[in-house]
């Protein structure tokens, strides 16, 4: 089946605008999402149930609309053009079908393009270590990790692979092999995929979001027996990034895995997407870095004193984000009630303006 004309128009006005994000939805015109807020379409009439459910399947392969009628759920990936690709994610709302489609874009910026810290480039530089992106959704975890990637194929010769639902940004092969695959296509879930990875004389492995202890078990083993692993987890920072690790496992397993986790993880960031002054968004950020005194407190149980590791030791590297963003409203990016809106802890961010 093509894909249906209403789809490509809305998708092309999606790039026109510069947005980030469409929604279509019965009962009502689509939504596009520019610089972080949501836009009605107005000039499109609403879609029927019937037209919602048409859309979805002309994007969906035959094999595949079973397990949508199935799940009343979805992941896939839609290539609208040589150059732009949409995450897609279609679901049921009230009996009716619905689509929740994110760009992705074809170029895969820079640190610096995206005023992301040099200091992540120490990261890409690794042979071995555990580092994640965190952060809600939607605030720029996915693109991080495609730069961080894109980092090692332009510097190193490695063999990459990355386990997604649905594959995201396409790599180009430049120094390194990269190989990606796809959940319920290449691959029945992460786990399995993340297990076959062991055989396969891998380097670097990227797994698009942890879901399940499976995955996050083989994930801390694969760090500590020689590969350099990168993921991501929908938490809001590092300490509790560690403790949702730690709480995946059972109770009689805890203790092992702060050991592990302790020795293999090399850094966690998260990230939030603020609105600008100038417009659109930019990142604020914290960092952890795993040196002795946060290893110490991952296997002591004493998660909750990381942040103060992280707000006193700046001169090793690491980035509190109350920190970072007092610095963005120093320098102009952002003002001060959008920064208090995404403090960790106002006070803390008021000592720092």
């Amino acid at each position: 089946m093509a894909v249906d004309k209403r789809l490509v128009e809305l998708c092309d006005l999606v790039i026109a605008q510069g947005g980030s994000d469409l929604h279509i939805f019965a009962g009502g015109p689509p939504m596009i999402r520019v610089a972080g807020s949501l836009l009605s379409l107005e000039k499109f009439p609403p879609f029927t149930a019937i037209e919602t459910e048409v859309i979805l399947k002309s994007i969906v392969i035959p094999d595949r609309w079973g397990i949508f009628e199935r799940d009343q759920t979805i992941d896939i990936s839609y290539a609208h053009d040589e150059k732009n690709r949409f995450r897609v994610n279609g679901y049921r709302v009230q009996g009716a079908t619905a689509l929740a489609m994110r760009l992705i874009p074809h170029v895969i910026n820079s640190l610096t393009d995206l005023n992301l810290p040099p200091v992540l480039e120490v990261f890409t530089q690794r042979e071995q270590g555990f580092f994640l992106v965190v952060g809600p959704v939607g605030q720029g975890k996915s693109t991080t990790l495609a730069t961080m990637i894109n980092r090692i194929n332009d510097t190193r010769a490695e063999h990459i692979l990355t386990i997604e639902d649905p594959v995201e940004y396409l790599f180009e092969p430049k120094k390194s092999l990269i190989q990606q695959r796809e959940v319920h296509i290449d691959a029945p879930d992460f786990h399995t995929a993340l297990q076959s990875a062991f055989r396969e004389d891998v380097d670097v492995i990227m797994i698009g979001e942890m879901r399940d202890y499976e995955t996050i078990s083989s994930a801390v083993t694969a760090a500590e027996t020689g590969h350099l692993v990168f993921s991501t987890l929908h938490t809001n920072n590092a300490a509790q990034t560690i403790d949702r690790i730690i709480d995946m496992f059972p109770a009689e397993q805890q203790s092992q895995v702060r050991v592990q986790l302790a020795g293999s993880l090399a850094g966690i960031f998260s990230q939030r997407l603020v609105p600008r002054i100038s417009g659109g968004l930019i990142p604020a950020y914290e960092l952890l870095i795993n040196n002795n005194a946060v290893s110490t407190l991952i296997r002591d149980a004493r998660t909750h004193e990381i942040s103060t590791v992280i707000q006193t030791s700046s001169q090793e590297g690491m980035i509190d984000m109350d920190r970072s963003l007092a610095e963005l409203v120093k320098k102009g990016e952002v003002t001060v009630e959008h920064a208090y809106d995404y403090a960790m802890d106002p006070k803390t961010f008021e000592r720092y303006l």
